[in-house]
C-alpha cells in the first residue's frame, strides 16, 4: 500500500481516521541513530507504526521496532508527542490519517538488524549524515527533537 504524506498542505484529503502510533529513536553505542527506509514512500524513517488493540503504547512502540528493525530495545525516554492535524497521510485504500504518534528514545538491547516487509534497507547513520537523507517532515521533526536534547517536545 503507498503513502503520501501531507504538511500544512491546502490540497491535501481531509483526514477520515485518527489511530494512535508509536516511533522510537534508536540509538547504538556509538549514539548513531537507526533508520528504515520505507517501501511505501522510498523515504528514511524511525521505526514505529499504529497501536494495537492490547498493548500501551511502550509495547507498540517496543514491537514495531522488533518487527522493522529486528532489534529489542528498552525505552529510555519520551522525544516528543506529535499530533499536528495539518500533518495527514493518505493511503490509497482512501484512508487519510491525523497524524496521532508518542515518539520514544530507545537503546539496544539484544536482536540483530533485519530488513522487513515494511523497508528495503535498515541502517545506522551518524546524526550529521541524517540531513542529507530523503526524509518527511515529520520524521525529520522528531530526530531534531532527538538531538536537541530538550525533549519531551509537544507538537
Amino acid at each position: 500500500m503507498s503513502r503520501e504524506d501531507y504538511y500544512d498542505d491546502p490540497l491535501a484529503p481531509p483526514a477520515n481516521s485518527l489511530v494512535p502510533a508509536a516511533s522510537a529513536v534508536v540509538v547504538d553505542d556509538d549514539q548513531r541513530l537507526l533508520l528504515q527506509r520505507r517501501r511505501d514512500n522510498d523515504k528514511w524513517a524511525l521505526p514505529g507504526g499504529k497501536m494495537e488493540i492490547g498493548e500501551s503504547l511502550g509495547d507498540c512502540a517496543r514491537r514495531e521496532v522488533k518487527e522493522e528493525t529486528g532489534f529489542d530495545v528498552e525505552l529510555t525516554g519520551i522525544v516528543g508527542i506529535y499530533s499536528d492535524p495539518k500533518h495527514v497521510f493518505a493511503y490509497d485504500d482512501g484512508e487519510v490519517r491525523q497524524e496521532f504518534s508518542i515518539c520514544f528514545s530507545a537503546r539496544i538491547t539484544g536482536g540483530d538488524l533485519a530488513v522487513s516487509d515494511e523497508s528495503h534497507e535498515v541502517a545506522f547513520f551518524e546524526p550529521s549524515e541524517i540531513e542529507l537523507l530523503p526524509m518527511v517532515d515529520s520524521i525529520r521533526l522528531r530526530v531534531t527533537d532527538y538531538l536537541s536534547g530538550t525533549f519531551p517536545q509537544i507538537r
